[in-house]
C-alpha cells in the first residue's frame, strides 16, 4: 500500500490549524466545570497554551517558507515551494527534487534525513 505524501509546508500548516481547533475544544470543555472555577481555569489555560503554540508554529513555518526554494512543477506548471532535498508539489503532489543524484529514484522522505547508506547506492542495480 502506497504511503500518502504531502508537501512539508502544508503538513505543518495543517498541524497548526489542528492546534487551534484542539485549543478551542479544550477551552469549551472547561464550561462543563463551571461549578469548580479552578478546574475551569486550568482548561481555559491549557486551551490558550495550545492557541499560543499554534501561533508559534505558524510564525515558524512562515519564516521557513520565506527561505524555501520556489520552482515550477513540471507536471502542473504551477509555482511551488520545496523544503529539503525532496518534496511534493503543493498542487498536484508530484515528487520534486533539486538534487541531481536523486533523479530517477523512487520518492522517499528519508532522503531529507542526514546522509545514510541508501544515498550512495547506484540508481541502476
Amino acid at each position: 500500500m502506497a504511503k500518502a505524501y504531502s508537501n512539508k509546508i502544508n503538513k505543518i500548516r495543517s498541524f497548526a490549524l489542528a492546534l487551534i481547533f484542539v485549543g478551542f475544544v479544550i477551552m469549551y470543555a472547561g464550561i462543563f466545570f463551571r461549578e469548580n472555577p479552578i478546574v475551569m481555569l486550568i482548561f481555559i489555560s491549557l486551551g490558550m497554551i495550545a492557541l499560543m503554540f499554534s501561533m508559534v508554529v505558524y510564525f515558524w513555518i512562515g519564516m521557513l517558507s520565506t527561505k524555501a526554494v520556489i520552482v515550477n512543477c513540471p507536471n502542473c506548471e504551477k509555482p511551488t515551494k520545496i523544503l529539503g532535498r525532496v518534496d511534493m508539489c503543493m498542487h498536484c503532489r508530484e515528487p520534486l527534487t533539486l538534487d541531481p543524484d536523486l533523479e530517477g529514484r523512487e520518492f522517499s522522505e528519508d532522503y531529507n534525513k542526514k546522509k545514510n547508506k541508501s544515498d550512495n547506492e547506484p540508481v541502476n542495480k
